[in-house]
Formats: structure tokens, C-alpha cells, sequence
């Protein structure tokens, strides 16, 4: 009697299941299986076919049937009480075909000759073809970094960090955003450095603030976010970037200009560094553009603060590893950077859009192409309630305290992150959030 696809198919997902066959195992070719589970050709077809519907296996053409790394995640349930949860916190974005992209990198480093060199050691200043393809990367109109002072490190936050112990003393001050990168205030209280909180408005940094405060007791550095800052999603226009370099000038102090997010506004101002580029280091990464699992942070420094930036990498162990770098260079210099981070623009484009509808009448702040967006909630709500309120909705939500700076009041607003869901669930549960802020806590009855 024909045995059923089905019952294949149970066996071979009970052999992934138990370990026997692991993520990355090649399965044979659809003859040699039909001969080893004695079944037809069209059997191994249906079976190969159910495989891949269940989210076990995935082919590629030319190459085989591979183990999935991993079954794809269920999409969450928004109804009370949901196990599921849908992140609203984290923000890596992946568009359509990212995969495929940068797998197609990454075949070029299995040569023996190209993985031999990846695999060496790699120094801050990474190799001249990784500063020639950072240094074009970076590069935006009006602005280009010199490649002689670019510097790596393994991702966007270990390059902050470095130019945070680079520029600052233990025990000194640092200006930042009253609202800033909350990373930033990890990496501060690790290093001993006190955060003084500037003031802003609907532009960003106020540079009159800035020299206030180092009127008041001198400050070592500056960080700002001057393109799509986080969380507000602010962009400083050519003005106040002109404005801010002369105050940078004016107080003698260096900055570190975070532009992680800034590959979203091609359309911005030239970066802070384009005015005052002996004082500024930029600091960029592949995260966002590419992936979070292998990736190179990017620091373009002015000449007189390179070999600091570079002892700082180095002593803190953040420099890039070998691999990532060779890959990060081979995916600029074939265009696929280019074309994620073009992709990542219109799907930008397309959660504002989708966050700007279901949002629609609330206090939302936010900018053009960003992946995040700052919800400002009605009395009698306070972020800690509404982030658990959504939390019971299986919705996860970063409450303002994560990036108030000091003893400042915190605000009743929450960070509402765009990128992680597939569209439909974002909507799903942005609509669930305009509804919660609609109904408030009072209107929730007992937990």
C-alpha cells in the first residue's frame, strides 16, 4: 500500500524536531529520497512541497533543499488575554528578498583564498578597501569623509561608545537630548560620564542650550541625533546644523553626531560633520541598513581625534571582526547596501503611512520615512500603565523613562517602534493602540 505524503513528511519534521537533522543540513536530491523512504518520485515531490509549507525546509534553485534555521513565527494575536506578542520595541527592519540579497554576498567569502583573509586579525582601522567602500557609503551631498579617518567597530553601539570614552573623561560631563538613545545611557553609567540634558524644540537641540550648560560647568562632548532623531523623530534643517557647529566652535567641544538612521532622509541637510568636521565624529552602522546579526559599526573622525577613537576601539575591545568586515566591504561594493537601503525607504514610507492612519487624531510625533513614532497619551493615562494595559494585549511598547535623561519629569508618551512586524500585524496592532489610548484606564475595568 502507497504510503501518504503526509506520513513522510511527519517523519522527516520528527527528525528535524529531535535534532537528527539540523538547520543547514542538505536534504538528498528528490530521486535518492524517493529510493531511501520507498515511495515515488511524486511522492518526494508532495512531500518535499509539504516540507516548505510547514516552514522546515527551503529551496534554492541551483543548489538544493537546506533545513530551515528556524520556523517562521507564527503571527501574534492581538485579543486579550494573548500569549503572543507583537514587538513594538524592537526595530530592525527586513524587506522582501533581504535574505537572498545578502546571501549572495556572502558565497563570495567561501573561497578558500578570500575566508583565509577575512578570518585574520583586523585592526580599527580596518583594510584600504573597507575605508574606500565606508567612505562611499557615508557620503552624502555636501559631505564626504576623508577614508583615512574612518574606523570600525563591531556595530553602531560599540562605535558610540568608543567615541564616548574617546571624548569624555571618567567622572565628566556629556550633553545630550533631554530625550536621547537609551544606549547612551547605559554606555555612560558604564564609563562614569554624567549625562546633562539639553533642551530642544520641534527642530531638535537648541544650540543656545548646549552653551548654557557648558557656561554652567563645562562639559567634555556632545551627542545629538540631528536626522530622525530617537524616539521624537526630529530633523535638524541646514540651518540649525550651521548654527550648532558654530556653538561647537564657539565651546571648543567635540560631538558625536549618531547618524544611524539618517540612510531614511537622503532628502536631510548635510550632516552636522559637513559644518564643523573638526569637531564632529559621525558615527553609522549596517545594522539598520542590513541586519543586526552581522554587521560594522562606522566612526568618520577629524584627524585630530582619530588615533584617540582608534585607542578607545581598541581598548575596549569594539573593533570588527575580520569576517564582518570583508562582508560589509563586498556588500557595498556590489550595490546590495544601496539597494536595502532603498527598500527600507519606501517600506519606511509605507508603516508611516499605515501608523498615520491608525493613529489618526492622537498626539503623534514622528518624521518622513521613520520607523518609529512618538505617542503622546491623554490624562488620566501615564506610560507606565498604558505600556502595561498594551502589554496585556500582547503588544510591546517602550515607556518615555527608557529615554529621559536626569531627574526631568517623564512624559506620559511612549515609542511606538514600526519596523519588526509584517504590515498587517503592525496595523492590526496600531488600530488596538489607538484604541487603548481611546479608552483609557479607567474604562478597563479590574485586572
Amino acid at each position: 500500500m502507497a504510503r501518504d505524503f503526509r506520513q513522510v513528511a511527519d517523519t522527516v519534521a520528527a527528525r528535524i524536531a529531535a535534532g537528527r537533522l539540523r538547520p543547514g543540513d542538505r536534504l538528498p536530491t528528490q530521486r535518492a529520497f524517493a529510493r531511501r523512504y520507498g515511495v515515488a518520485e511524486s511522492t518526494a515531490s508532495r512531500v518535499y512541497a509539504e516540507l516548505t509549507r510547514r516552514g522546515l525546509v527551503v529551496g534554492e534553485v541551483g543548489r538544493g533543499t537546506f533545513v530551515r534555521a528556524a520556523p517562521p513565527a507564527a503571527d501574534p494575536a492581538l485579543a486579550e488575554p494573548g500569549t503572543a506578542r507583537v514587538d513594538l520595541e524592537l526595530n530592525y527592519p527586513v524587506t522582501r528578498g533581504q535574505p537572498e540579497l545578502l546571501a549572495a554576498g556572502l558565497a563570495r567569502l567561501a573561497r578558500p583564498d578570500v575566508l583565509g583573509a577575512a578570518l585574520g586579525p583586523s585592526g580599527a582601522g580596518g583594510t584600504a578597501a573597507a575605508r574606500a567602500a565606508a567612505a562611499e557609503l557615508l557620503a552624502r551631498p555636501g559631505w564626504a569623509p576623508d577614508p583615512a579617518g574612518i574606523l570600525f567597530a563591531g556595530n553602531g553601539r560599540q562605535a558610540i561608545a568608543a567615541c564616548v570614552a574617546a571624548l569624555v573623561r571618567p567622572g565628566g560631563r556629556l550633553g545630550v537630548e533631554a530625550l536621547t538613545y537609551p544606549v547612551v545611557k547605559a554606555v555612560a553609567a558604564r564609563l562614569g560620564v554624567t549625562l546633562v540634558p539639553l533642551e530642544c524644540d520641534a527642530e531638535g537641540l537648541l544650540p543656545g542650550a548646549l552653551l548654557a550648560a557648558h557656561r554652567a560647568a563645562p562639559l567634555g562632548g556632545l551627542y545629538v541625533q540631528p536626522t530622525l532623531h530617537n524616539p521624537l523623530g526630529t530633523t535638524m534643517g541646514a540651518g540649525r546644523r550651521a548654527e550648532l557647529a558654530a556653538a561647537l566652535r564657539e565651546s571648543g567641544l567635540p560631538a558625536v553626531e549618531d547618524a544611524i538612521w539618517a540612510f531614511l532622509r537622503p532628502d536631510a541637510a548635510p550632516p552636522l560633520a559637513a559644518y564643523a568636521p573638526e569637531r564632529v565624529v559621525l558615527v553609522d552602522s549596517l545594522s539598520k541598513r542590513l541586519a543586526p546579526g552581522l554587521t560594522v559599526g562606522f566612526a568618520a573622525t577629524p584627524a585630530a581625534l582619530t588615533a584617540r577613537v582608534s585607542a578607545a576601539l581598541r581598548s575596549g575591545g569594539w573593533t570588527s571582526a575580520g569576517y564582518a568586515l570583508a562582508a560589509a566591504t563586498g556588500w557595498i561594493g556590489d550595490g546590495t547596501a544601496a539597494a536595502l537601503s532603498a527598500a527600507k525607504r519606501e517600506d519606511a514610507a509605507l508603516r508611516g503611512e499605515l501608523a498615520a492612519e491608525a493613529l489618526a487624531g492622537l498626539a503623534v510625533r514622528s518624521g518622513p520615512c521613520s520607523y518609529f513614532c512618538w505617542l503622546e497619551l491623554p490624562p488620566p493615562w501615564r506610560a507606565d500603565t498604558y505600556v502595561a494595559a498594551a502589554a496585556r494585549r500582547g503588544i510591546a511598547v517602550t515607556p518615555a523613562a527608557s529615554f529621559v535623561v536626569g531627574s526631568h519629569s517623564t512624559p506620559a508618551a511612549v515609542r511606538v517602534g514600526l519596523a519588526s512586524p509584517p504590515p498587517p500585524v503592525l496595523r492590526r496592532a496600531l488600530d488596538t493602540l489607538a484604541e487603548l489610548v481611546r479608552t483609557g484606564p479607567d474604562d478597563l475595568g479590574p485586572e
